[in-house]
């Protein structure tokens, strides 16, 4: 009898787990500069979905351009200490692993991430406490200019934090847009070039660029305890609502430039001295801009004329799969079993 009873058990486990895996996504890697071109990958039965309602949990995530060929889980929002990360007062870390802290000025842009077809801005906000020589100073906003498109996403400014409330403001080309509050609301481009997506109700978000980058936004507050730990001394008429940021590109060259594009460079040596504890790292001149949405800073590659208009995946190919939603995380087409 007992026998038979493990049996049944695993029989039982076998036949689970294959019914989840059944009803899993997978994903199609469309680009073929990725190196798992033309694959469909399964998502995993842990997490057999690349998006849920509920932000906290692990959806599946592939990333193409790895030489492994697999999928994961991860969580929807910013991870502050992985590469690609800019957060706090802010504090990035490099492609290259490197933590380094690049403090700008308050109320002025900033190159991110400079290449021929992608450059990514930053609106610093902040203030001057009676006595410092320097501004402590956050990333308020993002200028994104994107092939010949332009979308900006920034924290709307509040006095105090109140968490039931939307403090994420977007716009397209130049106009006004509004991603529709809730969980997995969801906005493209009519090119499909762009998708907005909210991961949770409010205040989070995914913005992905076709095969070319993944950027996940939380807007967070200076909190009490921050300024207590700190002594940022911030007023009582401003809470400093701020993004934290995770950035993973796809199709960046070897010419890539910004205060953290450049950290990608095949030949880049990062300035930050190791061993200390908050390595700062200059260059404002060179990496400030004029606006949110220009590229004018004396390192600035982009160039959109130069960007191929290539389709990545021919129109017939997209045809033959059985693919019922769009484009997930600029990498790939997500197909329902």
């Amino acid at each position: 009898m007992e026998i038979r009873s493990s049996s049944f058990f695993i029989i039982l486990i076998i036949f689970v787990s294959t019914a989840i895996q059944a009803k899993a996504d997978s994903v199609y890697c469309s680009n073929p500069a990725s190196r798992c071109y033309g694959k469909y990958i399964q998502c995993p039965y842990e997490c057999p979905s690349t998006s849920y309602e509920n932000r906290k949990a692990k959806v599946c995530h592939v990333n193409c351009d790895s030489p492994v060929c697999k999928s994961h889980c991860k969580h929807r929002k910013p991870n502050c200490n992985s590469p690609g990360s800019a957060c706090y007062d802010p504090r990035f870390i490099g492609g290259d692993g490197i933590v380094f802290y690049f403090h700008g000025k308050s109320n002025e842009h900033f190159s991110l991430v400079s290449d021929t077809s992608l450059q990514i801005n930053g609106r610093f906000i902040g203030h001057r406490p009676a006595g410092r020589t320097r501004d402590f100073t956050w990333i308020q906003a993002l200028g994104i200019l994107f092939n010949s498109h332009s979308i900006s996403l920034e924290a709307t400014k509040a006095a105090t934090w109140n968490s039931e409330v939307d403090h994420l403001k977007f716009s397209y080309n130049g106009e006004e847009l509004v991603v529709p509050e809730g969980a997995l609301s969801s906005w493209y481009s009519p090119e499909k070039e762009v998708k907005v997506e909210r991961v949770a109700k409010k205040n989070s978000v995914i913005v992905t660029l076709k095969d070319t980058a993944e950027i996940i936004v939380n807007v967070v507050p200076v909190t009490k305890e921050d300024d207590r730990v700190h002594h940022y001394k911030v007023p009582p008429d401003d809470c400093f609502a701020h993004l934290e940021v995770q950035f993973t590109f796809f199709s960046l060259s070897p010419n890539v430039d910004g205060v953290l594009g450049r950290t990608y460079r095949p030949d880049f040596e990062n300035p930050a001295k190791p061993g200390v504890a908050m390595p700062v790292v200059g260059g404002e001149d060179k990496y400030r801009t004029t606006s949110l949405l220009s590229s004018d800073c004396s390192t600035c590659l982009f160039s959109p004329e130069t960007h191929s208009n290539q389709e990545t995946t021919s129109q017939t190919e997209i045809l033959t799969l059985d693919c019922t939603r769009g484009a997930s995380a600029g990498y790939g087409i997500v197909c329902k079993k």
